[in-house]
C-alpha cells in the first residue's frame, strides 16, 4: 500500500519537476542571449535618441525623445540609397556566382574521375588557409592592369574565384558524395550526359547544400570591407560598410545618432533573413557534412 501510494505522489511530481527543469533551461538561455541581444537592442534605440541622450548616464534603454530625423539625415547626409543598392546588387551576384561555380566544382570534385583529383583538391583547400591581406596587392595589381579600378567588377569577380567558392566548393562536394550512383547510372541510361546530369539531377537535389552556401556567401558579401576600400573611390559606389564610416562632422567626430540609424538599416534586412533562415541552415550543414 505504502509503496503504491508512493509511485501515485512521484506520478503528480513529474510533471512540475518537468516544467520547473524547463523553466530552469529557459532561464538560463535567456541570461546568455543577454550579451548578444544588448548590442543590437543598444543600435536600435540609439538611432532614435539625439546625440546627448546616447551619452547620458545613467543610460536609457529606450528614448526619453523620439527623434526620428536621424533615418532621415542618414539618405540626406550621403548618398544611402545608392550604397545599399550597390551592396544589394553586389552581393546577389556573388551568392548566384559562386553558388554556381562551387557546384559545378563540387560535383566535378565528388563524382567526376580524373588524374590528381585528390591532390588538386587538398591544393584547392590549402588555399583557404592563405589571409586575405596577402593576395589583396597582387589583385589590386591585376585590377589595375585591367583598368577596372573603382568599379563593382573587382568586388564581384574576386569573391566568385576567391575563397568564398573554395568553402562552398567543400560543402557542395560534401554533399554529392552521399547521393547514390544509382542516380547517375540511371541518367546515364536514359541518355543524359555530364552536362544533363548536373542541370537536371544534382542541382534540383541539392538544396540541402546550396542553402548555407547561400546564406553564408551573401553574408560574406555583405559585410566586406577591405575589398571595397581598396578598389573604390567614388561616394557613390560605396557599399554599406564603407558608407557607414562617413557619417561624421567636419571635425571627423561621428554623428552617432545618424551613424546608429544607417547601421539598423544595414543591418536589420541580414537578421531577418538569418532568422527566418537558420534553421534550414542548421539542417543544411547536417545534411552536408562528413558523415
Amino acid at each position: 500500500m505504502n509503496n503504491e501510494l508512493e509511485r501515485g505522489l512521484s506520478r503528480l511530481h513529474l510533471p512540475i519537476g518537468r516544467r520547473l527543469s524547463t523553466f530552469i533551461q529557459y532561464l538560463c538561455l535567456a541570461i546568455l542571449a543577454i550579451p548578444f541581444v544588448f548590442p543590437f537592442w543598444w543600435m536600435i534605440s540609439s538611432s532614435f535618441k539625439s546625440y546627448a541622450e546616447i551619452f547620458t548616464f545613467p543610460p536609457t534603454l529606450l528614448p526619453q525623445v523620439w527623434d526620428f530625423q536621424n533615418y532621415s539625415q542618414a539618405f540626406t547626409f550621403q548618398p544611402f540609397a545608392q550604397q545599399y543598392f550597390n551592396s544589394v546588387y553586389i552581393a546577389v551576384l556573388v551568392t548566384v556566382g559562386v553558388m554556381f561555380v562551387s557546384t559545378l566544382s563540387g560535383y566535378a570534385f565528388a563524382r567526376i574521375p580524373f588524374p590528381g583529383k585528390s591532390f588538386f583538391f587538398m591544393l584547392l583547400l590549402s588555399s583557404v588557409m592563405m589571409p586575405a591581406e596577402v593576395t589583396i596587392i597582387p589583385n589590386y595589381m591585376f585590377m589595375k592592369t585591367l583598368g577596372v579600378l573603382d568599379t563593382h567588377i573587382p568586388l564581384i569577380i574576386i569573391p566568385i574565384l576567391g575563397p568564398s567558392s573554395i568553402v562552398a566548393t567543400f560543402i557542395a562536394r560534401q554533399f554529392f558524395l552521399s547521393l547514390p550512383s544509382e542516380l547517375e547510372d540511371a541518367a546515364m541510361i536514359d541518355g543524359l550526359g555530364r552536362w544533363g546530369i548536373y542541370t537536371k539531377i544534382v542541382l534540383p537535389i541539392a538544396r540541402p547544400c546550396l542553402a548555407p552556401i547561400a546564406i553564408l556567401t551573401f553574408l560574406s558579401s555583405w559585410n566586406s570591407f577591405i575589398e571595397p576600400l581598396v578598389y573604390l573611390s567614388t561616394n557613390s559606389k560605396f557599399t554599406l560598410p564603407l558608407a557607414l564610416r562617413g557619417y561624421t562632422d567636419m571635425f571627423g567626430v561621428p554623428l552617432w545618432g545618424v551613424q546608429m540609424a544607417a547601421t539598423t538599416l544595414a543591418t536589420l534586412p541580414v537578421l531577418i533573413v538569418f532568422i527566418l533562415a537558420q534553421q534550414q541552415v542548421v539542417e543544411s550543414f547536417a545534411q552536408s557534412g562528413i558523415k
